[in-house]
C-alpha cells in the first residue's frame, strides 16, 4: 500500500470542468476515480489532491457527491486537499512535506509546470508520474533523467495508449514488418476544449505538445530498435482559436519527421497532426493512425470500436469502454481493465514494488514509458515547436 499525491485538479483528474461535470468522455474523471477504487482494493493508502484555489475543492466535493456517489454509492471519495484555505501556487510543496519518502506523486498540470513540479517531487524522494508531454525541452528531460538516476526513483510518462490492448498488439505486429517506411497519425479535440484550456492555450503550450505526444510516443516505442528520428519540420493552420481566445493560437499543427532505419540506412517518414477545432461528433476525440513497414501495414481507428450507443439523454455516441468503463456493475466501479485505469495502476504497483525490490528499477526502465526511454518523444515535440517559431527544418 502506497500513499499518493496528485498535483492538478482539472478534468482528467476530477472530471470537473468549469462549474460542473465535463461535457466530454471524462465526466467522472480518470485519476481520482481510479485511485479511489485502488484504495478500496488495498493498493493505495492516503490520497492527497493539490491545486491552487481552496474554493475549487468545494466544487470538486459537490461533483463527487452528486455524480460519483450516484454511480458508486459505497465508494470512498475522501481525500486531503491542498491548500486548506486561500490561494497558493505552491500548495503541492506543503503536501510533499507530509508524504513519506517513496510515495507516489502524479503531475497533471499545464505543460510548462511539469519540470519544476517533477523536480521538486524527485528531490523529496518520491516516485513520479507525469502527464504527456513529460517536459517541453530536451534539456529539461535530461536534467530530470539525471536526477531520477541519482535518487534511484521511478519517473514515468503517463501515456495510456500504451495500455490499450489493440494498440499494444499493433506495436507487436509493427515489429515484425521490417524497416519503417511511413506513419500517419491524427488526433483532435472539439472547439469546446479551447474554453477548458483557455488559461494556457497558445501561451505556455500548444496542441501538438498536448495531443501529438500520444502517437509520437507510440511510434518511438514501436521502432525503438528499428529506426531513429533525424529531423522535424512543422506546419500550422490558424483562424479559429485566435478569434475565440483573442490571441495567436494555432488551430492545427502537423509535424513531419524524417527517420533513418538503423541497419539498412533506409529513410522513413512520419506525419503527426493534432487539432482542437473539431466540430461535435459521435466521439469526443478522433484518434487514429496508419503505419507501413517494408513487410506489412496496420490501420487503427481508436475512436470507433464498432460499439454504438443511443439514449434519449445523450443521443448517439461511439463508445470506447476499453479506455474507461464508467457504467457501474451492481453499484460498484467495474473499470479496472480500462487502459486509462491500467496506466495509473501500473505506475502505483511499480512504485510500491520498488520499496521491497529496488533492483526492479532497471527492469521498469526497459518495459515502461520511463524518463530513460522517452527522450525521442521530447526531442520531436520540442523540434516541432522550434520549427514553427523559426520557420525551418530542425535537425535532431
Amino acid at each position: 500500500m502506497i500513499d499518493v499525491l496528485v498535483v492538478g485538479i482539472g478534468e482528467y483528474v476530477t472530471g470537473l470542468s468549469g462549474e460542473g461535470a465535463a461535457k466530454s468522455d471524462k465526466s467522472f474523471g480518470v485519476v481520482a476515480l481510479s485511485l479511489f477504487d485502488m484504495r478500496d482494493r488495498g493498493l493505495v493508502g492516503e490520497i492527497h489532491l493539490a491545486g491552487r484555489d481552496a474554493k475549487r475543492f468545494e466544487l470538486i466535493r459537490e461533483h463527487f457527491e452528486t455524480n460519483l456517489k450516484a454511480a458508486y454509492p459505497a465508494l470512498d471519495r475522501s481525500f486531503e486537499a491542498h491548500p486548506k484555505e486561500g490561494f497558493s501556487d505552491e500548495a503541492y510543496k506543503d503536501a510533499l512535506g507530509k508524504m513519506p519518502e517513496g510515495s507516489c506523486v502524479m503531475v497533471f498540470t499545464p505543460d510548462d509546470t511539469h519540470f519544476e513540479i517533477a523536480r521538486e517531487a524527485l528531490e523529496a524522494g518520491m516516485h513520479v508520474l507525469v502527464a504527456k508531454p513529460l517536459v517541453k525541452t530536451t534539456a529539461e528531460h535530461l536534467a530530470l533523467q539525471k536526477l531520477a538516476k541519482e535518487k534511484g526513483l521511478l519517473l514515468m510518462l503517463e501515456v495510456h495508449k500504451r495500455f490499450d490492448p489493440i494498440y499494444a498488439d499493433a506495436v507487436d505486429q509493427i515489429r515484425t514488418f521490417g524497416d519503417f517506411s511511413l506513419m500517419h497519425s491524427y488526433m483532435s479535440q472539439p472547439k469546446t476544449q479551447l474554453d477548458t484550456f483557455a488559461s494556457w492555450a497558445g501561451i505556455s503550450s500548444d496542441i501538438s505538445y498536448y495531443l501529438n505526444a500520444h502517437h509520437i510516443d507510440l511510434l518511438c516505442w514501436a521502432v525503438q530498435d528499428i529506426a531513429k528520428p533525424v529531423s522535424v519540420v512543422a506546419t500550422a493552420s490558424t483562424g479559429v482559436a485566435d478569434r475565440k481566445l483573442g490571441r495567436e493560437v494555432e488551430d492545427t499543427i502537423t509535424l513531419t519527421v524524417q527517420w533513418k532505419n538503423l541497419q539498412s540506412g533506409a529513410l522513413g517518414t512520419s506525419v503527426h497532426t493534432a487539432s482542437w477545432i473539431a466540430p461535435p461528433s459521435d466521439v469526443h476525440s478522433q484518434q487514429r493512425f496508419f503505419y507501413m513497414g517494408h513487410k506489412g501495414e496496420v490501420t487503427i481507428d481508436q475512436a470507433h470500436r464498432g460499439y454504438g450507443i443511443s439514449t434519449d439523454q445523450h443521443g448517439y455516441k461511439s463508445a470506447n469502454p476499453l479506455f474507461m468503463k464508467y457504467t457501474p456493475r451492481d453499484g460498484k466501479f467495474a473499470g479496472q481493465q480500462g487502459y486509462g485505469y491500467r496506466s495509473i495502476e501500473t505506475f502505483v504497483r511499480s512504485a510500491d514494488e520498488l520499496a521491497e525490490k529496488p533492483s526492479k528499477l532497471a527492469e521498469f526502465k526497459q518495459d515502461l514509458p520511463t524518463i530513460e526511454n522517452t527522450l525521442n518523444v521530447t526531442k520531436i515535440l520540442e523540434a516541432g515547436r522550434r520549427s514553427l517559431d523559426e520557420g525551418r527544418v530542425i535537425g535532431l
